[in-house]
């Protein structure tokens, strides 16, 4: 508990400690992601089913806020920040008959399911004119923050998402949903003999984790105020977020923050000048067959082994030699 604290406040102090736009900014995607990788990890990482069509609610919540807030300005009285609980919750509701098709397949037939209702997605994003705009891109209302703080508010409020992300997977991990979760991944067959109910735990926490993806996809809708369904409805943004989790260490509350704080700089960083914009997907493959053949389960669960195996070690040198009991020879008189 006290390590959570250092960790919320620490991430709470940073726009305030380091107060330049460029800075903030980056901080503002990183966060972003650490929240994506954090709601993807709920399903991937506690159940093993690797869904890759999160980036489609990434969209949906963008486009819920550009249509609620467009450029001549909201709902009197209103901020998207406000709104983001009911857009998490309409998600939701609207991920559970999605799960309900995709759940009837395992697997590699899964990803395969869920990677294509991403491009029918994106597909529709620039289809349905009339609600996206298709091509020509929708503008949303700027925000009236300061200049000089611009950048503030939505890392703020990224963060209250974050911190809620990892609330919620800390409740499952030690709830019956949790249980149930790695029950499915270890062995989902054996998990349904024993009269565990897997489908209401999957689509349970399928809907969780796409609720949260729409929040965020609503706030940096918000923030960059003019958005185009090529990257509102982006594979980049799913595959970034599963490379963060499988970084970090897949299952782990700290894993995806700890990806996300390795990748996320490194790829804003090139992104801001044109002729490496793209080179952090080289960044990306690089990242992720290292992961895999060297930290298969992550850097937190690798130095957790680490640390276990040099304490067993340590504890075999340290502790004392056994007592050796004298032998006594006995000969037999006849």
């Amino acid at each position: 508990m006290a390590l959570t604290v250092v960790i919320v406040a620490g991430l709470a102090a940073f726009p305030f400690v380091f107060q330049a736009n460029w800075v903030v900014n980056i901080a503002v995607f990183t966060m972003m992601y650490a929240g994506l990788a954090t709601a993807w990890n709920l399903l991937g990482g506690y159940s093993g089913y690797i869904s890759l069509c999160n980036a489609a609610f990434f969209g949906v919540g963008a486009y819920a806020i550009a249509n609620l807030f467009p450029t001549s300005g909201g709902p009197p009285g209103s901020t998207p920040f406000l709104i983001l609980p009911l857009l998490g919750l309409g998600a939701a509701i609207l991920s559970i008959p999605i799960g309900w098709v995709a759940f009837r397949t395992r697997g590699v037939t899964f990803a395969i399911v869920t990677i294509s209702l991403l491009f029918v997605a994106q597909t529709l994003a620039f289809l349905m004119r009339s609600f996206t705009r298709g091509s020509q891109g929708m503008g949303i209302g700027v925000p009236r923050f300061s200049v000089a703080t611009y950048e503030r508010p939505f890392y703020l409020a990224l963060l209250a998402i974050f911190v809620f992300a990892v609330s919620v997977c800390w409740y499952v991990r030690r709830a019956k949903l949790g249980l149930t979760l790695f029950a499915i991944r270890d062995d989902e067959d054996r998990a349904r003999g024993l009269g565990v109910d897997t489908e209401i735990a999957k689509l349970v926490t399928f809907a969780m984790s796409l609720g949260i993806t729409a929040m965020i996809g609503g706030v940096w809708a918000y923030y960059i105020t003019y958005i185009y369904p090529q990257f509102a409805v982006d594979p980049l943004i799913t595959i970034g977020m599963v490379l963060m989790v499988f970084l970090g260490g897949k299952g782990t509350l700290w894993g995806p923050l700890l990806g996300a704080l390795l990748l996320v700089p490194a790829q804003r960083l090139l992104a801001q000048n044109a002729s490496t914009a793209r080179w952090y997907l080289i960044l990306y493959s690089g990242v992720f067959l290292l992961v895999i053949l060297l930290l298969p389960r992550g850097i937190i669960p690798s130095v957790q082994d680490l640390i276990a195996r040099l304490r067993s070690k340590s504890d075999r040198d340290t502790s004392p030699p056994a007592a050796t009991v004298p032998t006594v020879r006995t000969e037999v008189v006849p």
